[in-house]
């Protein structure tokens, strides 16, 4: 794809040599390229500040500010904007440092003409599709596959459909369900969340449905729950995987029906909610242990989007790094612009188990510890240690209180659920699929 097929194709080309720049300049219009020329990266940066590029097509190696250090500076502005680099001395590790830093990718001089128009072509079509709007601004991304994971999200935004998404821990699923709520025809309406497994059984239900005053001890007055705080927007469930089943139940009741029954109340009242799921659980799993309701389950996953983890996304690394750094900084009131070059190749290389929420706590200790405007190698290393114990999320936290309650309960009882179960306030039912859950077994405790 030239310019030709999308006249609004403009491109900043830089270059210390002049004759090349003008040759360059020559050639790219030719193309149909509208093309604004720089001599260096300082003047790069005042048109970068001043015009709506397409693309930056630059010089690597320039005296002053190079190549590089040009690429850093623009993603401080614009982190939308594709770049590609030329060099006459190019070599096989200037090229793999560039990309691995977010550039879009690495041209050695004499410029051939087919790889030229193929690259500009890949970048142009790139950057089209990593600016569907406003309704994603908050999701930064140039990875393939995250751009074809917003693609079909604002396919389906408008559409009335449930959707499920699914991805590790850390990877922005509300993030993403906010957006779809942004691009959908309920957008001018509330986006509700709640964490399914943050909450005992009894407060989720009344915070889901609602319920009348005096209807439990210290019911002191009437909550009209979520789903009715929702109305005419977006209900989002995280760890939908961790709703009780007594719960999934009447939640496929009111999403079949379309209506809720506050708890201690004899009336149904009608709700207009969209509803977006999320787990990070295996839910095919789950139904098969019997732990999650295969007609809920189909409710729900009408539409199933599915986020990569960070480590398949770490040409994403250096663009989140940088958004991150420069929110941190501003909110902490402190004077730091960059990571040091070795510093965001390590965290290029890194596994991020804890994906963008590692990512996050990692940026924020840095901005914390750093005394320099430009955060080294080592406070790097050091919050990735730290991150690597991370705090655990509220379902991880549960789930381990959970473990070690049930330990101890069995190891009171010498293994008699019956009379664990009566300790816990549960049913043996209920004892034995925690058990399974957390991998217990009661002779274990005889």
């Amino acid at each position: 794809m030239t310019s030709k097929d999308n006249p609004k194709s403009h491109i900043l080309l830089v270059d210390d040599d002049s004759s090349l720049l003008r040759l360059m300049t020559i050639r790219l219009q030719s193309e149909g390229y509208d093309v604004t020329a720089a001599e260096d990266g300082q003047e790069a940066l005042k048109k970068i500040q001043n015009g709506g590029f397409d693309l930056v097509l630059s010089d690597l190696r320039m005296p002053g500010l190079d190549g590089l250090s040009l690429f850093e500076e623009i993603m401080a502005i614009r982190s939308d904007i594709p770049v590609i680099l030329m060099t006459a001395h190019g070599t096989i590790s200037d090229a793999i440092e560039a990309t691995q830093r977010g550039v879009f990718g690495f041209l050695t001089k004499p410029v051939e003409h087919e790889k030229l128009r193929e690259l500009l072509s890949r970048a142009l079509q790139q950057s089209k599709a990593a600016e569907p709007g406003e309704w994603c601004k908050d999701i930064i991304t140039r990875s393939a596959d995250m751009l074809h994971v917003l693609d079909q999200a604002f396919r389906i935004a408008k559409r009335e459909v449930s959707v499920l998404i699914t991805g590790a821990s850390g990877t922005g699923k509300e993030l993403l369900a906010n957006a779809i709520h942004r691009a959908s025809d309920r957008a001018g309406n509330p986006f509700v969340a709640i964490n399914c497994g943050a909450l005992p059984e009894n407060l989720l239900e009344s915070e889901l449905f609602g319920h009348v005053k005096g209807a439990f001890t210290g019911a002191v007055q009437a909550n009209g729950g979520l789903f009715r705080e929702a109305h005419g927007g977006t209900l989002f469930l995280d760890e939908i995987g961790d709703m009780p089943m007594t719960l999934q139940v009447k939640l496929l009741r009111a999403l079949q029906e379309r209506q809720i029954r506050p708890v201690g109340s004899s009336k149904s009242v009608d709700i207009d909610v969209r509803v977006i799921s999320a787990t990070h659980k295996d839910l095919h799993k789950e139904m098969e242990e019997g732990s999650f309701r295969e007609d809920l389950f189909y409710r729900l996953n009408v539409v199933n989007l599915k986020l990569p983890a960070l480590k398949e996304r770490s040409e994403d690394i250096p663009l989140l790094a940088r958004s991150l750094l420069k929110q941190s900084a501003e909110r902490h009131g402190v004077k730091v612009s960059q990571f040091s070059e070795d510093a965001l190749q390590l965290m290029v290389k890194s596994d991020w188990p804890g994906n963008v929420r590692q990512l996050v706590n990692v940026v924020e200790q840095c901005v914390a510890l750093t005394q320099t405007p430009v955060i080294p190698l080592h406070l790097v290393e050091q919050a990735l240690s730290a991150t690597r114990q991370s705090w655990p999320t509220l379902t991880e936290a549960r789930d381990a209180f959970e473990q070690k309650y049930l330990f101890k309960l069995l190891k009171m009882t010498d293994g008699n659920v019956t009379r664990a179960a009566e300790l816990a306030g549960r049913n043996r039912t209920d004892m034995h699929k925690l058990m399974k859950k957390h991998d217990l077994d009661a002779g274990d405790f005889r």
